[in-house]
């Protein structure tokens, strides 16, 4: 008997054929492009249950290699049939979050260079790459030549970054020395009641407590009510809390709207105030000419976060945070081991992994490269603006069926409206299960949002795949869901029930 396994008794030991890996490369090349080009015709999500994937796939670690011939077809049965397909284009849920044929093709590069772009010297081009694509946003965007970005994965990480920099220009040394046994105030956070739930995260993970974010009243087109700050900034003031940050959104999370940035920024310098643009799904906007309005007073803030995965069809995951003075924040992180710096880097040389807590860090600039040059900024306006287009025809459809109403302004490709032709102790269930209904169908995928306590359904524009016809489609399947559902609701109860 062997007391160890012969090399020989393994296929190989090195990778795949290059041969057999050629081979599967245009197999799923062409499923790929089958995919994108009939992706309308697959039912958007199908009613799994939970622990239903887990039960039609072998739970037992392999032991052996598997041919991929053999994996791929778990793929099509389990993994593809298990998802929500975000790309179809009557999915109409969330913010607009799209993918694109040549961001499909810069992923592929990206997963075949597989570098690690911490560092300058790790990595040159990919280092050199997300400098240009942050001044080629920064540009876009108007933002003052002392912005400087870095990139992450997402908003949520985004904001934490930004707020833990505003925490260690408000109480020096808490990087050394931490929050705890300082005779230090308790740190208040401004955002409104629209917000997104990644600023209480990042309370969280940063030590000042979710219970001092400070949500601010929204005013009648659910923007943050800047006479409501001020009241709660003195008050809190007189109570011995120290203001550290104020949470201003381009863009919030259910109506899509735009909060004052410039009043908010004069509270801001009257108090001392670390300034937070929230522009993850808004600040794209600002690409139109016609938009540039949405841009007041982002020269006045300290940071402002973009997620080009939103509104400028880049795919997921590229999250651009940019800083006036970008140095406090490599001064907060820059913790590296001798391993990582081969030789003394030279002045001039960028190294992203000391903005942040990551070390290891992927080749994202390379998809928002390519992607920003097959489009140009003018092809990027140009799609912008039709989602627009879209979401002001949805509007129309909406004022001509007096059975809807809508629930809020509409700036940006978002829409919120609601049914209200049911009696009004009714009305919140019935547009819940409106959308519980749609989103059941595969046909349509919708989301509701709470405002102002009421139940409404929201829809949200972006995909590059959706046309008119797409849009018609959901609204018509909308409508006659409600009418079915209110027709039901409508009939009295059985009395042999």
């Amino acid at each position: 008997m062997k007391d160890r396994q012969e090399p020989g008794d393994l296929q190989e030991l090195g990778d795949v054929p290059i041969a057999e890996f050629r081979k599967q490369l245009h197999e799923l090349a062409d499923w790929i492009a089958d995919y994108r080009e009939k992706i309308g015709e697959r039912p958007i999500s199908r009613n799994v249950q939970p622990g239903e994937i887990l039960s039609q796939l072998d739970r037992d670690a392999p032991e052996i290699g598997t041919p991929f011939e053999k994996i791929f077809p778990d793929i099509n049965r389990v993994i593809v049939p298990g998802i929500a397909h975000w790309a179809h284009p009557q999915f109409m849920s969330y913010f607009g979050c799209t993918t694109t044929n040549p961001g499909i093709l810069a992923e592929i590069i990206t997963g075949a260079l597989n570098v690690n772009a911490m560092t300058w010297r790790t990595a040159p081009a990919a280092t050199e790459l997300e400098t240009l694509v942050l001044d080629w946003l920064r540009q876009w965007l108007q933002l003052p030549n002392e912005f400087t970005g870095v990139v992450y994965d997402t908003a949520s990480i985004s904001t934490m970054h930004a707020l833990a920099t505003a925490r260690e220009q408000i109480a020096p040394n808490t990087r050394k020395l931490g929050l705890s046994g300082r005779d230090l105030p308790r740190f208040r956070i401004y955002t409104s009641d629209q917000a997104h739930s990644s600023i209480e995260k990042g309370a969280i993970a940063l030590g000042i407590g979710e219970d001092n974010v400070q949500r601010v009243p929204s005013d009648a087109e659910f923007r943050l009510e800047v006479a409501a700050l001020r009241a709660m900034v003195e008050r809190d003031v007189a109570e011995k809390f120290k203001p550290l940050a104020v949470v201003a959104t381009v863009g919030t999370t259910s109506t899509a709207n735009v909060d004052p940035v410039p009043e908010i920024a004069k509270i801001c310098r009257e108090h001392k105030m670390w300034l937070h643009i929230d522009g993850a799904y808004g600040a794209g906007l600002a690409l139109l000419p016609e938009c540039k309005s949405i841009t007041a007073g982002w020269n006045e803030a300290d940071s402002i976060v973009v997620n080009p995965h939103k509104m400028l069809f880049v795919p997921l995951d590229f999250s651009a945070l940019y800083m006036r003075d970008i140095g406090r924040l490599r001064r907060l992180f820059t913790l590296a081991p001798e391993y990582v710096h081969l030789r003394d880097p030279d002045k001039t040389e960028i190294n992203y992994m000391d903005y942040g807590v990551q070390l290891g860090r992927r080749f994202r600039a390379l998809k928002a490269w390519v992607v920003w040059r097959a489009f140009g900024r003018e092809g990027i306006a140009a799609r912008i603006r039709d989602h627009l287009r879209l979401a002001n025809l949805l509007v129309d459809w909406i004022k001509a069926d007096k059975r809807f109403e809508l629930a809020a302004p509409v700036v940006m490709p978002v829409v919120c409206f609601r049914f209200v032709a049911a009696d009004k102790d009714k009305i919140d269930i019935l547009n819940s299960e409106i959308v519980e209904r749609i989103n059941a169908s595969g046909r349509g995928y919708i989301t509701q949002t709470k405002l102002r306590g009421r139940t409404v359904m929201r829809i949200g524009l972006g995909n590059i795949l959706t046309t008119e016809q797409h849009l018609r489609n959901v609204w018509q399947l909308i409508q006659r869901t409600a009418g079915e559902i209110a027709s039901r609701a409508a009939r009295p109860e059985s009395a042999s029930k």
